[in-house]
């Protein structure tokens, strides 16, 4: 097994000890009131847009997301929280450095001593959730579990899916389909995203994804035979019914949107292993992006 399938099956476990931590580690997430803005790269960038999804949607405030590299310079925040693995991104601590002096900082990583903590006034540690690929799965869905949680959503029955996400049968084989299409709703179009992201980087594969409801505004004249859609969360029938009718396979599972991730992720490995690849070693990727 390799250390993206170790990462991948532990993902529950993961979830489990920040929800105990929860009182530690989430009030820096949460403010309640304030303005918000969340920041990331890559996987983290999807992680800061579920987040802002769930922490606005729960009356906490006004909180919005942007790629660090494309932070809003004419709107002022209360907090920005910076969601960093490595907390050694190039693009996150310029995004810090250029905040004014009255905005909070905080950054989310996995890894202690990084050159984000010269940057932040608060630091949430997932250091139990950092891991030994370059590919992100256990981190970002940490991540997600502990927001769940903080903003005040029992997060028992998803712990439990994601265990069952790990021991049922793998819903399809991803050899049969040339082409994958993700969508979501609300917090969940970030999902969507980092499931698409994670076929590109472990199998190379040919994926995108979108707000559901945005699938019939052009994306859906790329479905065909070859086409599987993999939906996440409250997806309206009549979008699934329009990919269908143009020939497309559709997947909808029964367990929580965080657990259809981890059933994403054993499809990506099995597609990895089906095309010789190594997920381990994806092309040109490191484990952070470091700009010189």
């Amino acid at each position: 097994m390799n250390a993206t399938a170790d990462e991948v099956a532990s993902q529950p476990d993961a979830w489990q000890t920040a929800v105990s931590r929860m009182d530690e580690l989430g009030a820096a997430l949460i403010a309640p009131g304030e303005r918000v803005l969340a920041i990331g790269c890559g996987t983290s960038a999807f992680v800061a847009q579920s987040y802002a999804a769930l922490r606005e949607g729960a009356g906490l405030g006004e909180t919005d997301a942007a790629y660090a590299s494309e932070s809003p310079t004419g709107r002022r925040y209360d907090r920005v929280v910076a969601i960093t693995r490595s907390g050694a991104t190039t693009e996150i601590l310029d995004a810090l450095s250029h905040l004014p002096p009255s905005t909070r900082r905080v950054a989310v990583t996995a890894s202690p001593g990084e050159a984000v903590e010269a940057y932040a006034e608060e630091r949430v540690l997932l250091d139990f959730a950092d891991e030994h690929s370059v590919v992100q799965t256990r981190f970002p869905t940490t991540v997600l579990a502990l927001v769940r949680a903080a903003i005040g959503q029992d997060v028992t029955a998803v712990v439990a899916d994601g265990r069952a996400a790990l021991i049922r049968p793998e819903p399809l084989d991803p050899s049969a389909y040339g082409h994958f299409v993700f969508l979501g709703t609300g917090w969940t179009v970030g999902l969507a995203h980092e499931a698409a992201l994670k076929l590109r980087e472990m199998a190379h594969a040919w994926s995108e994804s979108y707000p559901a409801m945005d699938f019939r505004h052009g994306p859906v004249a790329a479905v065909g035979p070859h086409s599987l859609v993999w939906t996440f969360g409250d997806v309206p029938v009549d979008v699934t019914d329009a990919a269908e009718a143009a020939g497309a396979s559709v997947y909808r599972g029964d367990l929580d949107p965080l657990a259809q991730l981890v059933r994403l992720h054993r499809v990506a490995l099995r597609l990895a292993d089906q095309r010789g690849l190594d997920p381990d070693r994806p092309r040109h990727l490191t484990r952070s992006v470091v700009l010189r």
